[in-house]
């Protein structure tokens, strides 16, 4: 049996990982519970993205979320998760200037949560992660 010893680091991957997943899981279940499959499908069909699109995002985000909590390849579904942050700024947010209260939301909040999941991507999953060491940081 391998003893891992923690460093700074591997703790500061795993706050960054598990906050994220759970923010993404918490963003889901808004565009699920609140606005609906087809309320969030119709949205997405009013900025000019087809509607099928919403239902991938909604999967990446749930099974990218549960990933980043558990420490399963969630470094690894980082940057498809930013990617889904930029398309949000591209999409709706970056119109709306760059503070977060401004009035529908400008893009700070999400660039902030892309600088996080790269930071994630970049230092693995840390401490306490189902999966310690994935493709992109395989020793």
């Amino acid at each position: 049996m391998t003893t891992t010893i923690n460093t700074k680091a591997d703790y500061a991957a795993f706050l960054l990982r598990v906050t994220s997943g759970l923010f993404f899981l918490a963003h889901a279940a808004m565009k699920i519970f609140v606005f609906t499959l087809p309320g969030t499908a119709a949205f997405f069909e009013s900025l000019g993205l087809p509607g099928f699109l919403a239902y991938l995002v909604i999967l990446l985000e749930v099974v990218g979320g549960i990933a980043l909590v558990i420490g399963f390849y969630g470094d690894l579904l980082a940057i498809p998760l930013a990617i889904d942050l930029v398309g949000a700024i591209v999409t709706v947010h970056g119109k709306n200037g760059f503070f977060f209260t401004n009035p529908k939301g400008g893009w700070e909040y999400l660039v902030m949560w892309i600088v996080a999941l790269i930071a994630v991507y970049l230092l693995g999953n840390g401490a306490f992660a189902l999966k310690r060491k994935s493709l992109n940081n395989a020793a």
